[in-house]
């Protein structure tokens, strides 16, 4: 959890002017959080209160979903979501973009097996990414999050997301990093990030080669920090305590009791 809003932040500057090369300030004037870091902890919100719900965790998510949204209207979402979030019709979404993806981290901790991790991804996708590539990608994450935080190795998170759930993975960074253009579609931008992590030696050393791809930065650094932090178990202390700095007080306080709940080192 602590991963994926602290990836956010450090690829919040990063992705309005894309560097490519894993040598950069993590916190330069400007960072901040951003939708990837309001909805994952949407997301863990959500989770937290899960058993205080009588409605079906399809309509929970959305509803959380929309009560982050209105909590934090300017933190950088896209059209589509906006419209949804805003809108007084609860309507189902098809959108095949990243955002599904970007806030399931909570999820790969909540639960104890992958059948039901990728149950409640699914859920999670859908009022607004009721869309195969979308939910797959979402799927890809939170799966991986939950083999990395149960100790599974690289080799053994890439064999499961290749034969089991039949997730195509990304060519090495080497091969992507000059070429590569934001486009949010989840097919696009989730493995490249997923690669980040497999690639990287450690969590800095996951956000860094994560965000210098390019494109979608914030998500990207999201995404490979949360499975990062997840397989890593630790994360710097200097880095820990400038991203927290830029949370409020709300943010920090969520975080910490899932954290807590799901007993999540840092």
């Amino acid at each position: 959890m602590y991963g994926a809003v602290f990836g956010d932040i450090i690829g919040s500057t990063y992705e309005s002017h894309n560097v490519k090369t894993e040598d950069f300030e993590l916190f330069p004037a400007g960072s901040t959080f951003t939708d990837d870091t309001v909805m994952s902890i949407a997301v863990a919100d959500k989770l937290l209160h899960q058993q205080d719900s009588t409605l079906s965790a399809q309509k929970s998510y959305a509803l959380w979903y929309r009560q982050y949204y209105r909590r934090y209207p300017n933190a950088g979402y896209g059209q589509m979501f906006s419209s949804w979030a805003s809108s007084e019709e609860l309507s189902i979404q098809h959108s095949f973009g990243n955002g599904a993806a970007m806030r399931v981290s909570a999820i790969g901790y909540a639960f104890d097996s992958v059948r039901k991790v990728l149950q409640e991804t699914k859920k999670s996708c859908h009022y607004t990414h009721c869309h195969p590539e979308a939910i797959r990608g979402a799927q890809a994450v939170a799966v991986s999050v939950f083999l990395a935080r149960k100790d599974c190795d690289k080799d053994e998170i890439k064999h499961y997301l290749l034969r089991k759930l039949h997730y195509k993975c990304s060519p090495p960074l080497e091969e992507l990093r000059y070429t590569y253009v934001f486009d949010s579609r989840a097919s696009y931008s989730v493995p490249p990030a997923i690669q980040a992590f497999f690639q990287s030696e450690s969590y800095e050393d996951a956000i860094r080669k994560a965000i210098s791809i390019g494109g979608d930065s914030d998500t990207i650094a999201c995404i490979a920090g949360g499975i990062a932090h997840a397989y890593y178990k630790k994360i710097p202390k200097h880095l820990y305590e400038s991203a927290m700095a830029r949370l409020d007080s709300g943010l920090k306080d969520t975080l910490r009791k899932f954290a807590e709940k799901y007993q999540i080192p840092v």
